[in-house]
C-alpha cells in the first residue's frame, strides 16, 4: 500500500497532536510534521511537500489557514490541501475551496472517516463532511435557480417587463395603461403573454419570479 504523507496545521497543540497519532499510527499513512502558525505553514510546507495537508482556518494571526492555501496552492501544485475546522459557514466553504482547497471538513469527523477523506483526496477526490456537502449542493441549487430565473425573465420584451414592474407595485390594469399610454385592453393582453412566457396563473407569481423568490 501507497504511505500517503500528510502535514498538520493547526493552532490547538493537543488536536495537533492528537491528528499526529492518529496518522502515525494508521498503516499507509505518514505523518511528516505539524505545524502551529500560518507563518511557518508559509515557510515550512513549500520544503516538506506532503501529499495532504490538514488546515485549520483559525490560526491565531491576521493570515489565515485559507490564506496560506491560497498562496501556496500554485507554488505546490501536487500538495492536496484539506481544511479541518469546526466552520460550517456557506461563506468559509466557498472561501476555501475557491483558495485552493479539495477537501472540507469538520474537525468531529471521527478518524476512520478522516483516514478516508485523506486517502481518498490523495487518490483525486474532492472528500467533504456530510453537512459541508449538503450546503456546497444547496448553494449551486439555488444558483441555478437563480440562472434559470433570469434566463426567463429574459423571454420578456422590453414592453412587458415594464408592465411587469408596475403589476410589482400593484397598479390596476387601467392605472398602467395611463401610464404608459395604452388601453386597457392592450395592457391585458401583454400581461397574459407575460403569465404564459412565466409558466404562472397570476400576477403575485409573475412578482415572485420577477423578484427571483
Amino acid at each position: 500500500m501507497i504511505e500517503i504523507s500528510v502535514c498538520v496545521v493547526d493552532d490547538n497543540r493537543e488536536l495537533r497532536n492528537a491528528l499526529e497519532e492518529i496518522i502515525s499510527m494508521s498503516e499507509g499513512y505518514k505523518c511528516t510534521g505539524t505545524i502551529g502558525t500560518a507563518e511557518d505553514a508559509l515557510s515550512q510546507l513549500p520544503l516538506m511537500r506532503p501529499d495532504v495537508v490538514l488546515m485549520d482556518i483559525n490560526l491565531g494571526s491576521a493570515e489565515s489557514g485559507i490564506d496560506v492555501v491560497r498562496i501556496l496552492k500554485p507554488r505546490i501544485p501536487g500538495t492536496n490541501f484539506m481544511m479541518c475546522t469546526v466552520y460550517e459557514e456557506n461563506e468559509k466553504i466557498f472561501e476555501a475551496l475557491s483558495a485552493g482547497a479539495s477537501g472540507y471538513i469538520l474537525k468531529k469527523t471521527d478518524p476512520a472517516r478522516l483516514l478516508e477523506a485523506i486517502r481518498e483526496l490523495y487518490e483525486g477526490g474532492a472528500p467533504m463532511s456530510s453537512q459541508i456537502a449538503r450546503k456546497v449542493v444547496a448553494a449551486f441549487q439555488e444558483k441555478a435557480r437563480e440562472v434559470t430565473g433570469a434566463e426567463e425573465l429574459d423571454v420578456l420584451t422590453t414592453r412587458e417587463k415594464e408592465i411587469l414592474e408596475l403589476l410589482s407595485k400593484g397598479l390596476m390594469y387601467k392605472e398602467i395603461a395611463y401610464q404608459i399610454f395604452l388601453s386597457p385592453e392592450t395592457v391585458r393582453k401583454h400581461v397574459y403573454h407575460i403569465y404564459e412566457k412565466l409558466h404562472v396563473t397570476n400576477r403575485v407569481a409573475a412578482v415572485n419570479k420577477f423578484y427571483g423568490r
